[in-house]
């Protein structure tokens, strides 16, 4: 019987970003769904079974404060991390207040970035790999 491995969502507008939590979550036996906008998530949202979301803030189109405010809109249950470079006083607190489950700065440190999974994981009833 195959092991239900959980999806990680990543959304973020740099390829290479992408692509390096795609490396490091599918070396650690999750399954990653890219998405580089934030309409194509919300797109796709309901048809892709996600268990936790990578959250960029600084996205073309919507950005992540408005994906937050999509979920809550649409009654979304997602653990979602942000990840930022762009930290501003005031800003953990408006993720937070928004949903957010952790909110990280970049360049993230690798075990903060998957103890952080891990826990929004458990917290959400799914489990890690």
């Amino acid at each position: 019987m195959p092991i239900a491995r959980s999806t990680i969502g990543v959304l973020d507008d740099e390829p290479e970003m992408r692509k390096a939590l795609h490396r490091l979550l599918t070396c650690r036996g999750y399954q990653v769904e890219e998405y580089a906008r934030g309409e194509d998530l919300l797109d796709t949202v309901s048809a892709h079974r996600l268990d936790c979301l990578l959250l960029d803030l600084q996205l073309e189109g919507l950005n992540g404060f408005e994906v937050l405010e999509a979920f809550l809109d649409r009654r979304i249950s997602l653990p979602v991390i942000v990840i930022t470079a762009h930290d501003e006083p005031g800003t953990a607190d408006r993720v937070r207040g928004l949903g957010a489950v952790a909110y990280l700065k970049k360049p993230v440190d690798r075990d903060i970035l998957l103890a952080s999974i891990s826990a929004a994981l458990a917290h959400h009833g799914t489990s890690a790999p």
